[in-house]
């Protein structure tokens, strides 16, 4: 095994992308191929066929431990457009909800010839304890594990900021709202910081704010004036009320009131900055309905790139072997 595998079970000997399972550690050649190539497959969408052959013939398993809507559905869309055969588990009926093991529950849909296995799991560290159990054909790709990572919905935060300003280089960007319990929050910095941003923040109340943030080349705010101030792209990240124990807030609309985002605060920002939000939205909570049906919002184009973003990863990871 080289000194690269050792380090980042994402590649193999040569470098080559096998397993997406976290931007943490991704090199910048890694990434920006990622978006080129999703680049090529966003014209996919308006193809009467909307299909390619680069997956046919291959298996892709969905396995969501945890309830999804947008994440589960567009990488559905994306198998399907690379022609590749997809099974939806439904976890709440299969055997590990019965007692089996996580990994025996992967030994046995190996065996029905599995080549892809998208995860979603509440803890920390699943996809990578799968990567770790799979023969050198097959891989995984993190569709969000506990609070720890969500990659390819960075990816296509990323994507999305390229689209609409080109260039990181000169690029200041704030994520907005509960990013203590965001796995989004933590793709976004790892990838921003690794393409080069000019300058990220993260804005938030003190009991939803990490402490380690600054560690991770961040400025951390506890004000929405100064964290939005003259930024190019402010990311707004839901209220997790379902990861939070104890009371870290007063109320829902006394967070709207100091962090939400309305056409007004929106003002503090660059006149062309754009809005961004992974989803699901809670209007009213961390944005105005204004603000998310307004022209400075790319929040739908996000998730039709986040189809072309999830071909491109599966693609890639399918091309390559351990």
């Amino acid at each position: 095994m080289s000194m690269r595998q050792r380090h980042n079970p994402q590649l193999n000997g040569n470098g080559e992308l096998i397993h997406l399972l976290s931007t943490e550690g991704l090199p910048r050649d890694t990434i920006t191929h990622i978006l080129d190539t999703a680049a090529n497959f966003v014209s996919v969408n308006d193809r009467e066929v909307k299909k390619v052959p680069l997956l046919r013939g291959k298996s892709v398993f969905n396995l969501f431990f945890e309830n999804s809507t947008r994440t589960r559905t567009t990488f559905e869309i994306a198998a399907k457009r690379l022609s590749a055969d997809v099974i939806n588990l439904d976890i709440a009926r299969s055997s590990t909800a019965k007692g089996e093991t996580l990994l025996d529950t992967i030994a046995n849909l190996s065996a029905m010839a599995a080549d892809i296995f998208v995860v979603r799991h509440s803890e920390s560290g699943a996809p990578y304890l799968i990567a770790q159990h799979v023969a050198p054909h097959v891989h995984v790709v993190n569709a969000g594990d506990g609070r720890h990572a969500h990659p390819t919905q960075g990816l296509l935060d990323m994507y999305t900021i390229r689209h609409y300003k080109r260039d990181f280089s000169n690029l200041t960007v704030a994520i907005v709202g509960d990013v203590l319990h965001s796995r989004v929050a933590r793709s976004d910095i790892h990838a921003l910081t690794t393409l080069g941003c000019a300058e990220v923040r993260v804005v938030g109340p003190k009991t939803l704010v990490p402490a380690d943030l600054a560690a991770m080349g961040v400025r951390v705010f506890h004000t929405l004036e100064e964290g939005i101030r003259d930024c190019d792209v402010v990311i707004t990240l839901r209220l997790q009320n379902e990861r939070m124990s104890g009371a870290l807030l007063p109320s829902s609309q006394e967070f709207f009131k100091s962090f939400g985002l309305t056409p007004e605060k929106l003002r503090w920002a660059k006149p062309d900055a754009i809005v961004m939000h992974p989803g699901p939205i809670n209007r009213g909570v961390e944005i105005d309905s204004t603000v998310v049906d307004g022209k400075q919002s790319v929040i739908l184009p996000q998730v039709t790139f986040g189809i072309a973003v999830r071909m491109a990863v599966m693609s890639i990871v399918a091309g390559n072997e351990a």
